[in-house]
């Protein structure tokens, strides 16, 4: 029985990325050996065990043959045999595919560590082609190395474009889906996912929302990167940078789907493409399963973010009403997440990425205006049914005041 650290770990060690899960193969060794030395078994498909005490993940060496379709149609065999190059010829990338034993030293049969060195992500053999899923962990893995200049071999983009036209993608389930690519959301350059999977063709398969925004025309005055799938990554980079939460990323990503359905025959304008977002936001929501309250977000993003461009020109009662709709006061912090992911959308364009957005200062003194008035504030003869409405009366009377100060200033 010989342990190897694989994956992950080593990849990240040698790379001097930060990593906090060890993963390990086995060889030489049996289900019955691994249970008789204390390890719990977890896996379902093939054996895995957790160590007795530090609770890692050990699988045996195993090999895999593609029986059916999808990720899941594989067989797979374990045995004393399998040899550690067996194992690691089956996963996804050469930097994937090393293993380290006790002693610190590296079995490389694939040339990883040469192509970490080389900043690319290359396919181990030709069986990535069984794998629909890993067209998603590729696009994720270029967008978490995006830091350190990775970019992804052309003739691994050629697998993946194989896979994106072969019609496997279709058969990942929902839920797969979006684990992959919220956990590319989270990465410091989540708008790179976006950018491979468009370059192998695999965007217009899962996301044909998205990629219908590429090519389509918006006013330079306003967008001088015109392109509005472009204007979309840009207004996602930043709410990278500012290392916004899943839900203000999502939000961002899906703001603009509305202006891919605007009639050619008005366009670079895009009016309404608020209201025409609704319909595009929801689909997608609906078919990866998005959880509720990220969907939730996202359409109220795609509904109101031109209010919150428009916040010091309101009215008081209208920015009341756009400030209930957030549910300002009882949920203040959806509040500043629609503002992070508007200041985002007014950032994404071309030489404007640093341009001030007084516009999050004034709605952050609205809720808090409207959040500091309580019913104690109000006269005393006001009872009963007449609480309500007074108050709402007041926040308006104080939105209004608040934007005569603004303007004034």
């Amino acid at each position: 029985m010989r342990v190897y650290l694989v994956g992950g770990a080593v990849r990240d060690q040698l790379l001097g990325h930060p990593y906090h899960e060890k993963d390990y193969v086995v060889v030489g060794s049996t289900p019955q050996k691994m249970l008789d030395q204390g390890y719990q078994p977890v896996g379902r498909d093939f054996p895995v065990f957790l160590h007795p005490k530090t609770k890692e993940e050990y699988a045996l060496a195993r090999t895999e043959r593609k029986q059916g379709q999808g990720y899941h149609g594989f067989e797979f065999y374990t045995d004393p045999s399998v040899t550690l190059e067996q194992d690691l010829i089956r996963r996804d990338l050469t930097i994937n595919a090393i293993a380290q034993d006790d002693a610190g030293h590296l079995y490389d049969p694939y040339g990883g560590a040469q192509d970490i060195q080389n900043k690319i992500l290359r396919h181990v053999s030709d069986a990535f082609v069984e794998d629909p899923l890993r067209v998603l962990r590729v696009a994720r893995f270029a967008a978490r190395y995006a830091q350190y200049g990775f970019v992804v071999a052309e003739e691994t983009l050629a697998l993946m474009r194989t896979l994106a036209t072969s019609g496997e993608l279709e058969c990942l389930t929902p839920e797969r889906v979006w684990k992959e690519t919220s956990r590319a959301l989270m990465e410091k350059h989540a708008d790179v996912y976006f950018e491979v999977l468009r370059q192998c063709g695999a965007l217009t398969v899962l996301f044909p929302e998205i990629d219908a925004l590429f090519g389509v025309p918006q006013r330079p005055e306003y967008h001088p990167e015109i392109d509005c799938g472009i204007h979309t990554l840009m207004s996602l980079q930043q709410a990278c940078q500012h290392n916004y939460s899943l839900d203000v990323r999502f939000a961002v990503l899906v703001h603009d789907l509305g202006k891919a359905l605007t009639p050619v025959d008005v366009l670079p304008r895009h009016i309404m493409h608020e209201q025409r977002g609704i319909e595009p936001v929801t689909m997608l929501c609906e078919r990866f399963k998005v959880p509720t309250a990220t969907k939730q977000f996202a359409l109220i993003v795609c509904k109101e973010h031109l209010k919150c461009h428009q916040a010091m020109t309101l009215k008081g009662g209208t920015l009341w009403r756009l400030l209930q709709r957030l549910d300002v006061l009882r949920r203040p912090e959806r509040v500043i997440e629609f503002i992070q992911a508007c200041e985002c959308d007014a950032r994404g364009r071309l030489g404007l990425e640093n341009r001030p957005y007084p516009q999050k200062d004034y709605l952050l003194k609205a809720m808090e205006c409207v959040r500091n008035i309580k019913a104690k504030d109000l006269p005393s003869y006001v009872k009963g049914p007449d609480i309500g409405e007074q108050l709402i009366k007041k926040r308006i009377y104080e939105l209004d005041q608040l934007k005569r100060s603004q303007q004034e200033t």
